[in-house]
């Protein structure tokens, strides 16, 4: 029998928007089963499940991974209704916050990011990852930080876009000096940016630390800018209209202007990967 904590899916967030269309799959699998003359405990043992995983799917409270739903539509007999879902509850199993992000991302045609305490999401291996949601306070539990995980790798998709957005990295020379989750993690971390750094569409620069002074300097943290097709954006930056997202003009441009000095402060990208290189030298 597979573990339901490893093979179930996910539990679904209180309130989140997402929860209807969870019940939903839930009521129609239980309407399949009943059809099929089956009980839940007969369902479970033939799909390799535990009875009270059936329980609590048909019951929208817990979401579904794909490859069950495709499993049960053949056990079921569910000519396809079951399979019509899968890609609905492929996204409903990361948290809403990512499902937004992941859509913003998805219209960007430009993507400006700059980051001073980790590396960007975008730019993480799942080993890097790991480490910084399990040293979070109050302690996540395994479920949300496997959640969390899965939603950060399904944003980088964005790189294998088709037209891909123009995306423009600035990192903080102490993050890629940090050795989360150990030396070996930091060098697999280091390899998978420079191999990034190498498509057409991304540039990646670091910003010294022996710089005296730079635009970045003036707020608290992290500033990111998406532009879109239609010319309108999106933005959000540490310190700065009280860390809340902004999208008209005025602001946007005060954010591009701020990211504009910032990128030009910082190392050109050919020298930024020699720095990096360098510092792989000396792991």
């Amino acid at each position: 029998m597979v573990d339901d904590v490893d093979e179930s899916g996910w539990s679904v967030e209180p309130g989140d928007e997402i929860e209807p269309l969870v019940q939903a799959v839930g009521r129609l699998l239980k309407v399949c089963r009943e059809a099929a003359g089956m009980r839940p405990g007969e369902l479970a043992e033939v799909l390799g499940y535990g009875e009270d995983l059936i329980r609590k799917i048909e019951r929208g409270q817990r979401i579904p991974r794909p490859e069950f739903l495709d499993k049960a539509d053949h056990v079921l007999h569910a000519q396809g209704h079951l399979r019509a879902f899968m890609e609905d509850m492929r996204r409903a199993r990361y948290p809403k916050k990512v499902r937004e992000l992941v859509e913003m991302e998805g219209r960007a045609v430009e993507m400006m990011l700059y980051s001073t305490h980790n590396i960007n999401g975008l730019l993480q291996t799942p080993e890097y990852m790991r480490p910084l949601y399990e040293v979070r306070h109050p302690p996540l539990s395994k479920d949300v930080i496997e959640r969390e995980i899965a939603g950060r790798m399904e944003r980088q998709a964005v790189f294998k876009r088709d037209p891909a957005p123009v995306i423009s990295f600035v990192q903080e020379q102490v993050t890629l000096e940090r050795p989360i989750g150990g030396k070996t993690v930091l060098r697999r971390q280091l390899e998978h940016m420079l191999e990034v750094a190498q498509l057409r569409h991304v540039s990646l620069q670091v910003m010294p630390t022996d710089l005296e002074e730079h635009a970045g300097m003036s707020g608290d943290g992290q500033l990111h800018v998406l532009k879109f097709a239609d010319g309108s954006g999106a933005g959000r930056a540490t310190g700065m209209f009280h860390g809340r997202p902004v999208g008209n003009p005025r602001d946007l441009r005060i954010l591009e202007s701020r990211y504009g000095m910032i990128r030009a402060q910082a190392l050109t990208p050919r020298r930024s990967l020699a720095f990096i290189e360098q510092m792989l030298g000396r792991l």
